[in-house]
């Protein structure tokens, strides 16, 4: 496999400055150049693999939700979690590392595939993953990146389960002490979660389910699945008349209706789940237009929070796409399902871009999420 080239050079120059105004130093360095090849003409996945490759060994700025034991706990947030420190905070860097293991397997001859090794190979190594693991287990973490950023890593895990790549094996089991410390902690969890969360943000419950259901499936851990099918029907499935008419608000990333019924799909029969729907959202027109559900607006891209909206976007998409894909084939609600997802997938592909790092940090793995349709393959 060669890499083309044409190159451009990566400098994260805009980055540093941006880093040097938010810290009041010049320390807002990646942990090394990288020269990156060109995306490739008409190649969208081109351009998310140039955005993951810029971030996930950039340093600063960064955002911790650290939790503090004794002195012995400070430290820079390469030193704290060696594995998944870039990309500002500790799940973006996760999911931007699946982003490219993503890549690598479904398009092995991109130019970016032999970078994309070489940056993954320095993330996942046995040392790292050490750290990883004793930072999560250790006193007052019990609650870290719960759910959101745990569901990204056991779906990370799942593309690595699936693939036949031999270095993804390898890497694979390098991250197995972590996943196992993981899936114990979730499942200690999970039966003491009273009630659902259902904002739009990172606490959502049906989302992170749903992730960890597609992963409990791929590396065939019964036990864990059945727990979180057993969750997802005591949570969701008495609901009825989601308020979706009241979506999005202001900061969300996730439609807390449309994941929901997209965790639900997973979970029941195609005509069980056609009733269901019908009682959850029966307000979906059967005339096949899109305009029963509008894409959010983002009036200000470099605010971190306002930017959620493209996120919305992107995994309304998506959400929407794997409902239709759950209803019978000849269902009336179909077309105009699958018309919102088209109208969402173009607002939100096209906010995705490298020009103010509060959304590219992150965009690019939803919109990777989206473009290769990982719910539903």
């Amino acid at each position: 496999m060669s890499v083309k080239k044409s190159v451009v050079t990566f400098a994260l120059a805009a980055g540093l400055a941006l880093a040097a105004c938010d810290s009041g130093n010049n320390q807002g360095t990646a942990t090394e150049d990288r020269t990156l090849p060109a995306p490739r003409d008409g190649v969208v996945t081109d351009r998310f693999a140039h955005m993951a490759l810029s971030c996930i060994h950039r340093q600063y700025p960064n955002k911790i939700s650290h939790v503090l034991n004794s002195d012995a706990d400070v430290g820079a947030p390469r030193e704290l979690t060696p594995a998944f420190y870039g990309c500002f905070d500790w799940h973006s860097s996760v999911h931007g590392h699946w982003l490219l293991v993503r890549l690598m397997k479904l398009d092995p001859d991109s130019p970016f595939a032999d970078i994309a090794e070489d940056a993954l190979a320095e993330s996942f190594t046995p040392e790292n993953i050490k750290a990883e693991v004793a930072y999560y287990t250790a006193e007052g973490r019990k609650s870290f990146e719960r759910p959101y950023g745990i569901a990204w890593f056991l779906q990370l895990v799942a593309e690595l389960e699936e693939s036949t790549h031999p270095v993804h094996q390898q890497w694979r089991e390098t991250l197995r002490p972590l996943e196992e410390a993981i899936v114990t902690k979730m499942t200690d969890w999970l039966p003491k979660l009273a009630y659902p969360v259902r904002l739009g943000t990172h606490n959502q419950s049906a989302f992170a389910f749903g992730l960890m259901l597609d992963y409990a499936r791929t590396v065939g851990d019964g036990a864990f699945e059945a727990l979180l099918a057993e969750r997802t029907l005591d949570f969701f499935e008495g609901d009825t008349s989601c308020p979706i008419g009241y979506e999005p608000s202001g900061e969300d990333f996730l439609s807390p209706c449309l994941m929901e019924a997209d965790l639900m799909r997973r979970v029941i029969g195609e005509a069980d789940f056609a009733v269901w729907l019908g009682r959850f959202l029966p307000r979906i027109p059967r005339n096949g237009k899109a305009g029963w559900l509008e894409p959010a607006i983002v009036k200000d891209a470099t605010d971190g929070k306002l930017v959620h909206l493209d996120g919305v976007n992107l995994s309304r998409a998506w959400a929407l796409e794997g409902i239709a894909s759950a209803l019978p084939e000849g269902d009336p609600r179909r077309t105009a399902i699958l018309a919102a997802a088209a109208v969402h997938k173009d607002a939100g592909v096209k906010a995705v871009n490298d020009e103010h790092y509060a959304g590219s940090h992150w965009l690019a793995s939803f919109a990777t999420y989206l473009e290769t349709k990982r719910g539903i393959m």
